[in-house]
């Protein structure tokens, strides 16, 4: 799809023009960029989108189940930092099992920035995922949610690579009790001084 013959071509400085204006026209420039072919232009079609408040939550499913894993990702940054709906929630909820890890620690980023107690059964699923910076972000999440369904997975993520083990850390400040306290412990025994440090922060 491309612009209308009043319309010029949508470029990327063009879509970034649009975000800043008012009027109509720029705005339907938008909407022709969220499908346009290459993946750049709808990044930056979101962009402008979001700063116009002009995505209805069709196009933010579309976004979300784009090919590109740049605009999937893209969108849900975007989530993260404001427009959001229990239907949104949903929609980034699925997105937990995106094929792309970079999707993934987006997505459970923005649920951590969302906090929900109906987000916990999907975050631990994902609290295994392969790639470290996604069980880092899962680890965020459940902290950030607070849930005493997600203590046990936490805790479990102590044993995890460094950066895992500093979140999980951080993660048990929305905690109590005596497993947290022996957590605590055993964490300001650990051989990464900064997992040590945030231990020590907490116990202050």
């Amino acid at each position: 799809m491309h612009a209308g013959p009043t319309l010029p071509e949508p470029t990327p400085e063009s879509i970034v023009r649009a975000g800043a204006s008012h009027d109509e026209a720029s705005l339907e420039l938008i909407r022709d960029a969220l499908v346009a072919p290459a993946a750049r232009l709808r990044v930056l079609a979101l962009r402008a989108a979001r700063q116009r408040d002009a995505l209805a939550q069709a196009e933010w499913a579309r976004a979300l189940s784009d090919s590109d894993p740049a605009v999937r990702r893209e969108a849900l940054v975007l989530l993260a930092r404001g427009a959001w709906s229990p239907a949104l929630g949903d929609l980034v909820l699925s997105a937990l099992g995106d094929e792309d890890p970079l999707v993934v620690d987006a997505a459970a980023f923005a649920l951590g920035e969302h906090p929900d107690a109906r987000f916990v059964p999907g975050l631990l699923n994902s609290a295994h995922h392969e790639d470290p910076r996604c069980r880092e972000a899962v680890v965020a999440a459940l902290g950030a949610i607070g849930d005493e369904r997600a203590l046990p997975s936490i805790i479990a993520a102590l044993g995890d690579k460094a950066p895992v083990r500093r979140r999980a850390v951080v993660a048990l400040a929305n905690f109590e009790g005596p497993e947290v306290d022996e957590a605590l412990a055993r964490a300001l025994q650990d051989r990464d001084w900064q997992v040590r440090a945030a231990a020590e922060q907490l116990g202050n």
